[in-house]
């Protein structure tokens, strides 16, 4: 059950949330999804509000969370992550995770908003999926509001829009950031990923922003919505509700 909200509209916000299928890492070889608190806490703030969520993922069916970002996981690193484990240890909450919407079968006409979710699995298949790149296209030209957040961003990097320009070019936009980057491939002992966020948008010609190591961080520019990485989720929902109002 959602909080009580004063609504200002008799029609239920649709939102779609998009998370990665499961895949290998090219780089270090580990199997990787999406990250937890990424889909989670966006999911509950929007929950809050009365929004109606749809997941949907690439290959539909299906998804896994980084093991990094299950609370449950042997090496505790996201053992305070509440609210993902609550979503991930409610029945009817979890069974969304195992068949979700196939990205080709989404009509994008009945959503509101597209919220692109991160974790490990999109540095390695977001960035040149065709259908990714045209759905966010078409959210953006429908003047809808347009999120991503973390490594999700990977997914607006190379969206061109019907003019052939670059969707982020001459906007503000965060992501996860080189000092974050640093960090993992530090802890890892080896580079994760093959490119980097903050690096491919400031060559598309976007204005990128964080807020330092770690912080939950989310810029607006018109209707297009980012966060910065793993801990923004909640700053990322918010900033969509203001957008699209209750």
């Amino acid at each position: 059950m959602s909080a009580s909200i004063n609504v200002t509209g008799s029609t239920t916000k649709r939102i779609l949330m998009v998370v990665a299928s499961p895949t290998i890492s090219t780089t270090i070889g580990w199997p990787v999804g999406f990250w937890a608190s990424e889909l989670t806490h966006p999911y509950y703030e929007f929950t809050e509000v009365g929004y109606h969520i749809d997941i949907a993922s690439l290959e539909g069916g299906k998804v896994e969370v980084d093991s990094l970002s299950d609370p449950r996981h042997e090496s505790g690193y996201s053992a305070s992550d509440l609210i993902s484990m609550g979503f991930l240890n409610t029945p009817q909450l979890a069974a969304l995770l195992e068949n979700t919407k196939k990205l080709a079968d989404v009509n994008a006409d009945k959503y509101d908003a597209i919220v692109v979710c991160g974790g490990m699995a999109p540095m390695f298949t977001f960035r040149e999926n065709k259908r990714l790149k045209q759905l966010v296209a078409s959210f953006y030209e429908a003047e809808k509001v347009t999120a991503a957040l973390c490594h999700g961003v990977s997914a607006l990097i190379d969206v061109q829009l019907s003019d052939g320009s670059y969707l982020i070019e001459g906007k503000t936009v965060s992501g996860f950031a080189n000092v974050e980057e640093d960090e993992g491939d530090a802890l890892v002992g080896q580079k994760i990923f093959p490119w980097r966020i903050e690096d491919a948008a400031k060559e598309r010609g976007a204005n990128y922003v964080e807020s330092g190591l770690w912080k939950a961080f989310a810029v607006r520019d018109g209707r297009l919505i980012t966060g910065q990485q793993q801990y923004s989720g909640r700053k990322v929902a918010e900033l969509v509700i203001q957008a699209l109002g209750v």
